[in-house]
């Protein structure tokens, strides 16, 4: 314990690491969320069987979008994108430029999960709001969304904590927090006190949104 409070590095380094993943994580949840809700949604009900089949066009989202920028490695799709996170922030370096590879990462994820969710919305509920002449808005907001929305709370815990693991690798091209001072302190410098701090603040930031995500799923469950 002495070992960690005497440590220069973290005493240095620690608190903006820190304040680094947190922005990381927090500014490509708010647009994972932002565009991959509606993305799922959409993918969901253009679907074949949907309330509203678009055949070319999903299947154009699904397979070739969806599927194939889930497919390529987040370390190479973030290697890929830093001409793109130039190109907004102004710079390929920092937590904010980072948040761009990470939100297109997560995004195509994110839909997906949505999706799935919407998917074990019951057929019956479905069909009882159209007979009763709601729109097809009036459905997804009412029905597949209220009634989904416990699984859609755990769908963006799950994102949120893979997001952190993601925002730690992000850190070894220059997206800096916790997995940058991991890295260049702890890994190459042979600082096995940084190493540990490091994995072990991750871990509890996991857990507390694990924990948070799961009680507010419980609490919108009422089944």
């Amino acid at each position: 314990m002495n070992d960690i409070f005497s440590n220069p590095v973290l005493a240095k380094a620690l608190p903006e690491a820190i304040i680094e993943t947190l922005q990381m994580v927090g500014i490509s949840s708010m647009f994972t969320v932002l565009i991959g809700l509606p993305l799922g949604v959409f993918l969901h009900v253009s679907a074949p069987g949907g309330l509203r089949p678009m055949p070319v066009i999903n299947r154009l989202l699904s397979d070739v979008i969806v599927n194939i920028t889930r497919s390529v490695p987040f370390a190479i799709l973030m290697v890929a994108l830093i001409p793109l996170a130039r190109a907004l922030t102004g710079t390929s370096l920092g937590p904010i430029a980072a948040s761009v590879s990470l939100s297109i990462g997560t995004i195509p994820f994110f839909a997906r999960l949505v999706e799935n969710c919407l998917r074990d919305v019951h057929q019956g509920k479905i069909d009882a709001a159209q007979v009763m002449g709601s729109t097809r808005m009036q459905v997804i907001n009412k029905v597949m969304l209220r009634e989904s929305l416990p699984a859609l709370v755990a769908a963006v815990t799950t994102t949120v904590v893979t997001l952190v693991g993601f925002s730690a690798m992000a850190g070894l091209v220059g997206g800096g927090g916790l997995g940058k001072l991991a890295y260049n302190y702890g890994f190459q410098r042979f600082d096995v006190t940084v190493m540990l701090v490091t994995i072990v603040l991750i871990i509890v930031l996991v857990q507390i949104i694990q924990l948070v995500g799961e009680r507010i799923s419980r609490s919108l469950d009422h089944r």
